[in-house]
């Protein structure tokens, strides 16, 4: 006797012109997820868009009591303002050393590290991998007065390499846990095939480990980038305005005469232009290696 399939109610049903039934949400849900979502754009791009409306505002229509939408006098004198501001370019080429540095770093020593905790058993590995976890669940206010005092112990406050290494590792863990996850989705028996057929450790890590975990990699990177660029409290604190990044060269808007609505937000618009080229160059690659571990089989 066949199974008899279970009804489907009347509201989540749907004839399609071929005469198919679908089952799927009623046409008024449809439309209140829509609006709700529309809703959700809206209010999530505002301040994006406020940002753009201001950063092209002359000064007197800045500080108008009435606020306009659209600029009446549209006009790049703040963008050229903050471009030319004092420690603006210094501190961008800082930025981009900083994050470089860091992220090259923490991608090398977290690859290599993520490699041992998956592929080599050896004592101590889970409590490697509970520390990883752990040091991510540690606020970084409550770690910021012990790393001042142990870098200016070695001579590194004032420097850009003391931030860069702080950066690392920062960054470190969550890479050595996002890699190793990629790395234990590649199968073992790809390993053994190639050491049976002849080649060494070394020549196993280059042509089948390195390029499977391509696509972690820059997903970790995506990440170690943003968080490295975008940080601000660390390197306020360690450095002065010259050994800066851009994060910290927006605060010099701010002053005790007021705040520079006009070059604070060209700046900012300046300030993200450069994690804009780094997603346009890598975007193809970021789908893919967001969703190569998801899933095991």
């Amino acid at each position: 006797m066949a199974a008899v399939a279970p009804a489907v109610p009347a509201r989540k049903r749907r004839v399609r012109d071929t005469g198919t039934v679908t089952v799927g949400r009623s046409r008024t849900g449809t439309v209140l997820a829509n609006l709700a979502g529309i809703v959700f754009t809206v209010v999530m791009a505002f301040p994006v868009y406020w940002v753009l409306n201001t950063a092209f505002k002359p000064s007197n229509e800045i500080l108008r009591f009435e606020p306009t939408f659209i600029p009446m006098s549209p006009t790049l004198d703040n963008f050229k303002s903050a471009f030319n501001a004092p420690y603006f370019q210094q501190d961008l080429l800082n930025g981009v050393l900083i994050t470089l540095g860091a992220v090259a770093g923490a991608i090398v020593v977290g690859f290599l590290a993520a490699l041992a905790i998956a592929r080599f058993s050896f004592y101590g590995r889970k409590a490697i991998i509970l520390v990883v976890l752990g040091v991510q669940m540690v606020p970084l206010v409550a770690l910021l007065i012990p790393l001042f005092l142990m870098m200016q112990g070695f001579g590194l406050t004032k420097d850009l390499l003391g931030v860069t290494l702080v950066y690392i590792v920062l960054i470190l863990p969550y890479t050595v846990w996002t890699l190793r996850g990629f790395i234990s989705g590649i199968p073992r028996e790809l390993d053994e095939a190639a050491l049976i057929d002849g080649c060494t450790r070394a020549q196993v890590f280059w042509r089948i480990i390195l390029p499977l975990t391509g696509p972690g990699l820059v997903a970790t990177s995506v990440y170690g980038f943003i968080q490295a660029w975008n940080e601000f409290i660390i390197i306020n604190t360690f450095n002065d305005q010259a050994q800066q990044n851009l994060m910290a060269w927006l605060l010099q808007n701010q002053t005790q005469r007021g705040t520079f609505w006009g070059p604070l937000m060209a700046g900012s618009i300046l300030t993200a232009i450069p994690v804009v080229i780094f997603f346009l160059i890598i975007q193809r690659n970021i789908a893919t290696g967001l969703t190569a571990g998801a899933v095991k089989g």
